[in-house]
């Protein structure tokens, strides 16, 4: 029995698609465009190139491994395959031949990763290189279409909590700047599938170093070009609950925090808090030997809140609450670390807790919930380097290829010599559907804006920012993860 080969990457009605192109088609073209952000996160205007350079390596790699490596018979196999679930004669003829041919006979164009367009630029460009492999060039569609969105999709909006912090911390703290590479901190792997986990977490990275994606170090050395010494992202040592209730149970919450702090007596310490009561765990840190341990410490204890509302965990529900007033709720966790452990006011005026005492809250956070935290701190007069933000699932598994509008459509074809322009704009749309005609190119205007020509000569075609990344098997004008992240920031 053979391992399903990469043909089965496909939406079932491509593989009678060849059948159906006009007669005569030698070349078809077709665009990678991400078309609306009307379904994107408050405040994204523009969507960030990412993800082309990963797309195209692991494409190129399945089909060498799983088709081109492999027996023909595998082809003819999954020809019977198609003819059975066609439920009528299939020929696979031209899988077979391009078994034989034994690359894939396409050229892709794409923008330079890390750069930002507005909707309705296309982000990549493709062709078939060889006359008779038309039908290749939006068979494809499936697979890059399912692998491309989510990096691109992750790294706009890692970007926009990029900005977000940045806006803030400038606002409230801006001698820490540098601690806005390190204040969203990618906690979703365990929401994602495995191709997630690496593509959103490489695209998270493009503008954040902290993530605890482990895949995202050897995924930016093989897929962008980082040294094999360097290290692209960065965490901590850290408790999750599991270990702390094996403690709790056996010597207690408190002698807990003291055993940990003995045990890691330096760097950045994050303790999960809220096993049974957070609020009870933040009282042992007034405890005088506690409090003591953590200040004598040579690092920082980061308390780590997962429970309930974000926004009011971190920032208290205020005085007024339903609650009493003596109730540790109405403060949160800042407001009552900074009443146990100090620390400094700012030239702001903005209050920084001790070095030694921090808080990340991990769960549930999204950017509306980013900008609630750090405005409702400010308005309590703590700068917004007081909490560093666990981004999960919760924020890049809750989207879709919708979110920016991605699809693959074509656009031009030649056939029997003769080129012709194509598109498609549904009555019953609301123009957004509307795809763009033509070979296309991307250009820059006067004030440094991308606009796509539509209807292009060849030698329009050739000009512009698109750069040939893939063609036939081969790779070019590859970027790195450090440079794209020189684009971004």
């Amino acid at each position: 029995m053979f391992k399903p080969i990469s043909l089965y990457y496909a939406d079932g009605y491509k593989v009678g698609h060849k059948r159906m192109l006009a007669p005569g088609t030698d070349y078809l073209a077709g665009s990678w465009i991400p078309r609306t952000i009307k379904y994107a996160p408050k405040g994204v205007e523009r969507i960030t190139s990412f993800g082309q350079q990963l797309t195209m390596r692991w494409l190129n790699d399945e089909f060498q491994e799983n088709f081109f490596n492999v027996p023909v018979e595998a082809a003819q196999k999954f020809g019977k395959d198609m003819s059975a679930y066609l439920m009528q004669p299939y020929d696979s003829a031209h899988f077979e031949d391009l078994h034989k041919l034994g690359y894939l006979p396409i050229k892709i164009k794409a923008l330079p990763e890390g750069i930002e367009t507005f909707p309705n630029i296309p982000h990549m460009t493709f062709i078939n290189t060889v006359k008779g492999y038309a039908w290749l060039t939006l068979y494809l569609e499936t697979i890059i279409s399912s692998l491309a969105w989510k990096p691109s999709t992750s790294a706009t909006i890692a970007r926009q909590y990029k900005r977000n912090a940045v806006k803030w911390v400038m606002k409230t703290d801006p001698s820490n700047l540098w601690l806005t590479d390190f204040m969203c901190h990618d906690f979703s792997a365990r929401g994602l599938s495995p191709w997630d986990m690496l593509s959103s977490g490489l695209g998270h990275a493009t503008s954040h170093k902290g993530s605890d994606t482990l895949i995202v170090i050897p995924g930016a050395r093989y897929f962008y070009n980082e040294g094999e010494d360097d290290m692209p992202i960065f965490s901590v040592n850290a408790s999750e609950h599991s270990v702390s209730t094996t403690k709790i149970f056996t010597v207690g919450e408190k002698q807990m925090i003291l055993d940990w702090l003995k045990e890691i007596p330096e760097g950045i310490f994050s303790m999960v808090a809220d096993t049974f009561s957070l609020w009870e765990f933040i009282e042992y840190l007034k405890d005088a030997k506690v409090k003591a341990a953590v200040l004598a410490r040579a690092g920082k204890l980061v308390v780590r809140p997962d429970s309930g509302n974000p926004v009011d965990i971190i920032c208290g529900e205020g005085v007024g609450s339903y609650l009493p007033s003596y109730d540790p709720r109405n403060k949160g966790v800042v407001e009552l670390l900074w009443d146990i452990f100090g620390g400094t006011i700012n030239e702001q005026g903005y209050k920084v807790l001790d070095s030694h005492i921090g808080a990340i809250y991990g769960d549930s956070i999204n950017i509306d919930r980013q900008v609630q935290i750090y405005e409702r701190l400010a308005a309590k007069g703590f700068a917004a380097t007081n909490i560093v933000l666990g981004v999960g699932s919760f924020t890049y598994q809750m989207n879709t290829r919708d979110t920016l509008g991605f699809a693959a459509k074509g656009t031009w074809f030649e056939a029997n010599d003769k080129e012709y322009n194509i598109y498609k704009d549904p009555v019953t749309d609301d123009g957004s559907k509307k795809s763009l005609k033509g070979l296309l190119a991307v250009l820059q205007d006067e004030k440094g804006q991308y606009y796509c020509k539509t209807e292009c000569t060849h030698e329009e075609e050739n000009s512009g920012v698109l750069q040939t990344i893939f063609q036939d098997g081969k790779f070019f004008n590859e970027t790195s993860l450090t440079e794209i992240r020189a684009k971004i920031n």
